[in-house]
């Protein structure tokens, strides 16, 4: 019989076995434990490692719980929960953190939302501006407004052609009805983006933006004919609208007829195109707006193009050759044509990404300072002779613009909200 002393006040026995080792059948626990146990004393000394079936380390463990349960009945004072592990604490506190890394993602995140549309709204803008400095310089020494809007949608619908062949945008499954449906926007595009060059070959590029940014009016009176309401506020927005503009084209130093219907036609044909695409372009919300965009380019090219030989195709030629006169070098004014027409569709491609991103609110913000930028940009570079009235005459009409884009997008939100 061997006597493994864990309390000296009360011994604990093993009862021995036939077997070659001496497995512990049955521990009699102590009623009472008074102070941590000892596991050997000099006298009687074991090898744990010989016993069967029970290693070193259960008991071990036996012997920590026991020492543990000694220093809480000996101490019963002690708070509750404060005998927990260490990890067990720090087990609790984890839902803090996990709450706090939660945060952090969502602040990055938000962060790299901000950037992305940062650098989706600058490269708009700088689009923007490189296609009408570029633009206006072909127009110059080239006027030939009908040819240049041609090659414009030409580049686009090239453009889109690489994408979709090499897959880097999907390409959208082309059917008759998605034709059809597609040929009266197109034809309103094309009536708006011609008029706009036209408009751009005979006054200022800041005139015509001044008189672009009455597109809303147009909008408000089109849409009531067809049955939409407006409230008031909407109303009350197009009045500054008015008077600005007819302010800046009074006082406007370039002034010229066919400069100032071209710009008002341009927004009737992109007024008209924006309202049929919404009515005949219902059945087909799978495709998204660059994919739209892209077949109203190619479509437009088709209406555009023999119109523009009929109207002055027997003049490019001479055209041409006073152009490379004027200029000096054929390769620079081969340049300005070429990036007119890369950066026309650049910054409407960038306008749809940026409509996919953003609310319309702040689309219409954005669009509101792009005509600023735009305007700003292109007195620097031509120097083109601004009055004060007509300052003030465009800064009013920008400032109805945005009153305008205000009004709408708190329309558009109470009616989802409705809906």
């Amino acid at each position: 019989m061997f006597t493994l002393n864990l309390i000296p006040s009360t011994p604990i026995s093993f009862s021995k076995s036939t077997h070659q080792y001496f497995p512990i059948k049955r521990i009699q626990t102590p009623k009472n434990l008074a102070e941590s146990p000892v596991f050997l004393t000099k006298s009687t000394p074991l090898n744990f490692n010989k016993i069967h079936a029970c290693p070193f380390g259960k008991i071990q463990a036996l012997s920590t719980k026991t020492t543990h349960l000694g220093k809480i009945l000996e101490n019963p004072s002690r708070k509750a929960g404060s005998h927990v592990p260490k990890a067990a604490a720090s087990s609790e506190s984890n839902p803090e953190g996990e709450a706090e890394s939660v945060e952090a993602a969502a602040a990055a995140k938000s962060k790299a939302k901000t950037l992305q549309l940062a650098l989706v709204f600058g490269f708009w803008y700088f689009q923007n501006i490189v296609f009408n400095i570029y633009n206006k310089k072909a127009l110059n020494v080239f006027p030939f407004p009908w040819l240049l809007a041609s090659f414009q949608l030409f580049a686009g619908s090239i453009w889109m052609l690489v994408l979709w062949s090499l897959k880097l945008q999907p390409c959208p499954k082309i059917t008759k009805p998605f034709i059809i449906a597609l040929l009266g926007p197109a034809l309103f595009h094309t009536i708006g983006h011609i008029s706009a060059c036209v408009s751009f070959s005979k006054v200022a590029v800041s005139f015509t933006h001044v008189i672009k940014s009455s597109e809303p009016v147009f909008s408000v009176v089109f849409s009531s004919f067809l049955g939409d309401t407006y409230p008031l506020k909407v109303w009350l927005s197009i009045l500054p609208i008015v008077l600005g503009c007819s302010l800046a084209a009074i006082t406007e130093v370039s002034f010229n007829f066919q400069g100032l219907w071209g710009a008002l036609i341009s927004n009737v044909g992109f007024v008209l195109r924006n309202i049929y695409s919404k009515r005949s372009l219902q059945n087909f919300k799978e495709v998204n707006g660059l994919n739209l965009y892209g077949w109203i380019s190619i479509i437009s090219l088709f209406y555009l193009f023999p119109v523009a030989v009929l109207v002055e195709g027997s003049r490019w030629v001479q055209g041409y050759q006073q152009a490379i006169q004027t200029v000096g070098k054929a390769s620079t004014f081969y340049i300005w044509v070429l990036l007119s027409g890369i950066f026309y569709h650049l910054y409407n491609q960038s306008s749809y990404q940026a409509l996919d991103e953003i609310s319309p609110l702040t689309f219409s913000v954005g669009n509101t300072m792009k005509r600023v930028v735009v305007i700003v940009s292109t007195v620097l570079v031509f120097r083109n002779p601004v009055r004060p009235l007509n300052a003030l005459g465009s800064g009013i009409a920008i400032l109805g613009t945005f009153l305008y884009s205000q009004a709408t997008a708190k329309k558009v939100s109470a009616s989802e909200k409705k809906s």
